[in-house]
């Protein structure tokens, strides 16, 4: 069990199986999708190496949000420390939550803590990687599980851990915690967050070569039979841009420092505001539906960074901003001129999203 795509292997196990799969080009899979043809989690899109021009966004954006950003994770670090006695065993959603849970188990280490880090795979309505779980409670204990995501967007994987968690600890009578511990929570659905603003987090702008050269998860009969993890494909290729161990690197400098802040908190935490982030984001959803004639919800990405791995693997109908001048959309900006995708400017956009994408209509073509 030493699957560590490209991290150093004490920073994160990955709980995936590697395999070999062909992509599916871009709009072939949108149209599977779509026609309910096929799962979503059953193919892969195409991955490449952003260019060089891409990158400088990519950069400009961490030098200006990494202290944020490291604050934030010290932050959280503290709150999980301060709530879980015991042994830790962060499990963060592939592979969003991946680089958040490498910096997590560093700044529990930092405070003290027994701390484990495993990624492992979620799928919207197909649920959490049961075998995976299983694994992690066998060697740690149902009550050690803490899992970690990036941010929340409209909270539909936050629902479905809460659903398949409930159904996991039913049928074996465990007692794992199905609460989610994210960066950014603007869903208002997280258990522990840092922050609720829908700010850039560097790691977001980027897929493969700064999770550790590991695509999405896979759950696909031709690669995932009983007893096997859900499929993933090491992306080996992308070597050579690969910025994983040199982000998480250079985030954890500032991270540790933030750790000795004793002004370094996570925002409060209370049910009044819980329920206003959880009005906004319907207000979102509702007014973006109505406004552009959406009536699956699957098709409106809330939040910067899901319009962003929206413009990097769909076939998006539009992007919407809130101020295209602000410094945290210039990347999505980049992303639809290269492709063509056109941008509404709202000012009315729904706080506290700065950005959303909605998915274009398929035909059957």
């Amino acid at each position: 069990m030493n699957f560590s795509g490209s991290y150093l292997p004490a920073d994160v196990i990955f709980l995936l199986k590697a395999v070999d799969m062909q992509p599916t080009e871009t709009e072939a899979r949108e149209r599977l999708i779509q026609s309910g043809r096929r799962h979503y989690s059953e193919m892969l899109g195409v991955e490449k190496a952003p260019d060089p021009s891409y990158m400088g966004l990519f950069w400009a954006a961490f030098r200006r949000n990494r202290d944020r950003f490291a604050r934030d994770v010290a932050a959280l670090a503290k709150e999980i420390s301060a709530r879980r006695g015991g042994v830790i065993a962060l499990a963060s959603l592939a592979r969003a939550g991946t680089p958040v849970g490498v910096l997590l188990r560093r700044a529990l280490r930092a405070l003290g803590r027994e701390v484990f880090h495993y990624s492992v795979s979620i799928i919207r309505d197909r649920g959490i990687d049961e075998v995976a779980l299983d694994h992690i409670v066998a060697a740690h204990g149902d009550r050690s599980v803490v899992f970690v995501d990036g941010w929340t967007g409209k909270g539909a994987i936050t629902a479905e851990l809460n659903r398949r968690v409930g159904d996991y600890n039913a049928a074996r009578g465990s007692d794992v915690d199905a609460s989610l511990a994210v960066v950014a929570d603007l869903a208002g659905v997280a258990g522990l967050s840092a922050t609720s603003e829908d700010y850039l987090i560097p790691s977001s702008v980027l897929n493969a070569i700064v999770s550790g050269l590991v695509s999405r998860t896979v759950l696909n009969a031709s690669h995932v039979g009983p007893g096997d993890f859900h499929a993933c494909v090491y992306h080996g290729e992308l070597a050579p841009h690969d910025i994983s161990r040199r982000f998480v690197d250079e985030v954890t400098v500032p991270m540790l420092d933030a750790l000795t802040d004793a002004t370094c908190l996570p925002a409060a935490l209370d049910p009044a505001g819980l329920a206003e982030r959880r009005a906004g984001c319907a207000l979102f959803m509702t007014s973006c539906m109505e406004r552009h004639r959406v009536t699956d919800r699957n098709r409106v990405k809330p939040d910067i960074g899901e319009a962003t791995r929206s413009l990097l693997r769909r076939v998006p109908e539009a992007l919407i901003v809130r101020d295209p001048g602000h410094h945290d959309v210039a990347h999505l900006m980049q992303l639809a001129c290269s492709r063509g995708v056109p941008v509404v400017v709202d000012p009315t956009l729904a706080p506290p999203y700065r950005a959303a994408a909605v998915i274009k209509t398929m035909g059957e073509g």
